[in-house]
């Protein structure tokens, strides 16, 4: 049996263990594997299947063979160098996968170009509260790779899914890239769809640091934001009750917003406002006066929430 196949099993398995909670590992080592670091159309598609049966339950982010990637020995060779490849749109134009070796090299010098002209499936942005419902979510973050305005690594994606969700998973990587030259990590993201679907119900991420598990998760993301209803038929939505109150009254108080060395995220600035990753005014933020973990830390330290 071929590495993919056994992948795409494997995952079938982990939704049915995640639904009844079991802690055991049902995730068998690749006996054999071929050397193909992008999967077919119909592998991707599988896989998609599996995924797309979870129903999200208020936990966005959930672990996938209790967070172990599932990378072959001949996925974690660094013979050929980095590398980046990205999965031809299928026959509805959704992207369909990203697979890469990243490295330093890959890293953009540059400053992040346009990607307004593309509109990705499902496509159907309002704001909320003042706050754009939708990104063009990177299936590789630009940070990573420096791709732009690539049809086939943007999708569409909440606020919510983009940042923090899938942010906190693409910074760990680029710290640690950045640290040596040498550092290397095996990187798989692949949207998941429900049958004929245009909008996403998640992302299925994978990564691996080559010698090391500095670097090391396996994780579904569902593609879903707080207060509203989607249709991902066509992407339609529908705002619900609780999105017409603030971000700080609709997040818990402790939820931690923390990078992979417990660093929090949460940025105060210098007019006494606490700004929440993804929100309107984060990356505005440039200079923070302090960093907090949670929104209760930043309450008690005199900040208050943006307007």
């Amino acid at each position: 049996m071929s590495k993919k196949t056994k992948l795409v099993a494997a995952i079938m398995i982990a939704a049915a263990s995640f639904a009844v909670y079991s802690g055991k590992n049902y995730f068998q080592e690749p006996q054999s594997s071929k050397s193909t670091p992008t999967q077919t159309p119909v592998q991707v598609i599988s896989a998609q299947q599996d995924l797309a049966k979870l129903e999200y339950e208020g936990t966005q982010t959930i672990e996938i063979n209790q967070n172990n990637p599932t990378f072959s020995k001949e996925d974690l060779s660094t013979a050929n160098g980095p590398w980046a490849k990205y999965g031809d749109l299928d026959q509805l134009n959704r992207a369909t996968d990203a697979e890469a070796l990243l490295n330093k090299k890959l890293m953009p010098t540059e400053k992040r170009g346009e990607i307004s002209s593309v509109t990705p499936t499902g496509w159907h942005n309002k704001k909320i509260n003042g706050q754009y419902l939708f990104n063009r979510s990177h299936l590789i973050g630009y940070q990573l790779t420096g791709e732009n305005a690539n049809w086939k690594n943007l999708i569409t994606g909440t606020r919510q899914l983009n940042s923090p969700e899938m942010l906190r998973f693409e910074m760990d990587i680029k710290y640690y890239l950045e640290k040596s030259p040498k550092n290397y990590v095996r990187y798989s993201v692949v949207p998941v769809f429900r049958g004929d679907e245009l909008l996403a119900r998640g992302v299925h991420m994978m990564a691996q640091s080559i010698g090391s598990d500095d670097i090391q998760f396996n994780v579904y993301i569902f593609n879903v934001q707080n207060g509203v209803t989607l249709n991902y038929a066509d992407g339609t939505s529908t705002v619900g009750p609780t999105s017409q109150t603030s971000t700080s009254e609709t997040t818990p108080l402790d939820k931690e917003y923390v990078d992979s060395n417990g660093k929090g995220l949460i940025k105060g600035s210098k007019s006494g406002v606490y700004h929440l990753p993804g929100s309107k005014y984060y990356d505005q933020t440039t200079n923070p006066r302090a960093w907090f973990k949670t929104i209760e830390e930043a309450k008690k330290a005199g900040y208050r929430a943006a307007k």
